[in-house]
């Protein structure tokens, strides 16, 4: 499958084998975080929740949890879940992404069992088809500030490895027709993960084998 822009974390299905049904969960990415947040970033909670009468676009946001943007290479934690999409900005209908500094509501996928497509990036050379299984390190990017879409990507010249602090662990190459390992940075594979740092699981100190 040839590369096409990279679009981030998006859920294709669960570790179950049932299908991702489409839930989400409304998160408030509070103004006083200074990074910008696009659709299939990771989220991660930030402790906090909205303070009483904190009103954004006529919706009560007291009492919701609040994250922020949680792409970090090597040692992301906390994670509740992927950016699928926002509340409209009511002041400006055509920006498809968090900017930087304001409150804007994400609808997050927070299912600790969903399974996750990514491109990788292909720098340095590209993942080999037996990769699957390990711990990926990824490359934080910034987003398109066009389509509101991440740029969160696989670093494909890293070693995938036993790290339990890495970010996602990858599954295998895309089931898509056409999936195949990629040859370059043009020509590059996706794959299917799961967060390796989610929220809502506790693990063992080291990796089961």
């Amino acid at each position: 499958m040839a590369a096409v822009a990279p679009f981030g974390m998006r859920p294709v299905g669960t570790l179950s084998g049932a299908p991702w049904q489409a839930s989400v969960r409304q998160y408030l990415i509070p103004s006083s975080d200074g990074t910008a947040v696009f659709v299939g970033d990771m989220l991660k909670t930030d402790g906090g929740s909205g303070a009483a009468n904190t009103i954004v676009n006529g919706i009560d946001c007291s009492s919701m949890p609040t994250g922020i943007q949680g792409n970090h290479a090597t040692s992301t934690v906390n994670v509740v879940g992927v950016v699928v999409g926002f509340l409209p900005d009511h002041s400006n209908l055509s920006t498809r992404y968090r900017l930087a500094s304001t409150n804007r509501i994400a609808l997050v996928c927070t299912a600790p069992d969903a399974v996750y497509e990514i491109q990788e990036d292909g720098v340095g050379g590209n993942l080999a088809a037996n990769a699957g299984g390990g711990m990926a390190t990824l490359v934080a990017n910034t987003g398109n500030t066009t389509t509101g879409v991440s740029k969160l990507v696989i670093d494909s010249d890293t070693a995938i490895t036993t790290t339990q602090t890495l970010p996602v662990k990858v599954l295998g190459l895309s089931r898509k027709p056409g999936a195949r390992v990629g040859t370059s940075t043009t020509d590059v594979a996706t794959w299917e993960v799961v967060i390796n740092s989610s929220a809502w699981i506790l693990r063992p100190a080291g990796l089961a084998a």
